[in-house]
């Protein structure tokens, strides 16, 4: 009798078994696909990204506007040291950009970081200082 029993419950074991077995091969597709696709959204938007910074400098060679800021940017460069009226100067200039509104501080920020081709400057000129 107890020999009668062992092969039915025996085949139900095989069974459960066989089933938890399934699952788990299930579990890991999913997770190999998943970490698939992710891999290829990095990959992706890291190709995008370098795509970007080369149109930009490729763009850049045409244009004066990269010029036009490095002038600009040098004049308060110049002025600290032509004695305390320059400095002067400077430090009005600043205090007057200082209250300008936000927006503006941000958009010069990105006019800038835009213009060299640096996309990374963007998140330091987003930082409150």
């Amino acid at each position: 009798m107890l020999t009668a029993l062992i092969g039915p419950v025996s085949s139900l074991f095989t069974s459960w078994m066989d089933k938890k077995k399934v699952e788990q091969e299930g579990k890991s597709a999913v997770a190999k696909a998943k970490a698939e696709a992710e891999a290829k959204v990095m990959v992706s938007s890291a190709t995008s990204a370098a795509e970007w910074e080369k149109l930009m400098a490729k763009g850049s060679t045409q244009s004066l506007k990269d010029e036009w800021l490095t002038l600009l940017f040098s004049i308060p460069l110049i002025l600290a040291f032509c004695g305390d009226w320059g400095r002067q100067i400077v430090a009005d200039g600043f205090t007057a950009l200082e209250a300008m509104p936000e927006y503006y501080q941000y958009t010069l920020g990105i006019i800038v970081s835009s213009s060299f081709a640096v996309r990374s400057a963007t998140k330091f000129f987003g930082k409150k200082q």
